[in-house]
């Protein structure tokens, strides 16, 4: 009777864990094409790229001070003289004061967002989104504008994530795994937002569920 008590509640349990992990895979997945519908609602109604565009012109248009602001190249990008943090920070500033977004976020330049500074969104375990144009991705050399999902997934939700919204596969499509830590280039800083542990994805390449890995990154292009 025992046992079968124990089994019960074991079977609950995993029941639960798998709920809550189902719930911030759709949490993330509402982040991206919350993020994306975001950029391109702004992009057509202004006429200009989000965090590209300088803080006076933005402030005028948008009708609040905006205190981020990039070098109006119309590309979201790392332009010579810049830091690597400029123009992701100024986007999320400007897509808030906007109200193409909900939150708070200073805008401010040379700062490596994190979970303390209000820099950037979050995603459901702490990591900070980035949008951004980068080739810090498994599967390709070339920049490519995409949304930067965060550290701090469990391997198996990360996969999840690629399984509904794309084709599973961490090199290819729509979803993609980050490089890992040692290789990536553009948002390195302290903590290396942009990447991920290594053992996430296997030579194969797969996602390495039996790894376990709980500090995976994937981004979603756009």
């Amino acid at each position: 009777m025992v046992l079968i008590i124990v089994g019960l509640l074991l079977g609950a349990i995993l029941k639960a864990v798998s709920l809550i992990d189902s719930t911030k895979v759709r949490r993330i997945a509402d982040l991206a094409t919350t993020a994306q519908v975001a950029y391109l609602g702004f992009a057509d109604r202004y006429q200009r790229v989000p965090g590209d565009w300088s803080a006076s012109a933005a402030s005028a248009a948008i009708g609040t001070p905006v205190s981020g602001g990039g070098n109006e190249n119309n590309r979201l990008d790392n332009p010579p003289g810049f830091g690597v943090w400029v123009e992701p920070n100024a986007l999320w500033e400007q897509l808030a004061k906007a109200k193409f977004i909900s939150g708070n976020y200073a805008g401010s330049g040379f700062v490596e967002p994190d979970a303390s500074n209000s820099l950037a969104p979050l995603n459901p375990f702490g990591g900070v989104l980035i949008i951004a144009r980068s080739a810090d991705m498994e599967g390709s050399t070339d920049p490519q504008l995409q949304v930067v999902l965060g550290r701090g997934m469990p391997v198996d939700v990360a996969r999840e994530l690629d399984v509904k919204l794309d084709d599973g596969l961490p090199h290819q499509g729509a979803i993609r795994a980050t490089l890992d830590d040692a290789n990536i280039t553009t948002f390195v800083g302290v903590n290396r937002p942009g990447g991920r542990e290594a053992s996430c994805i296997d030579v194969t390449p797969v996602w390495n569920v039996g790894a376990d890995s709980q500090d995976c990154n994937a981004v979603s292009l756009f």
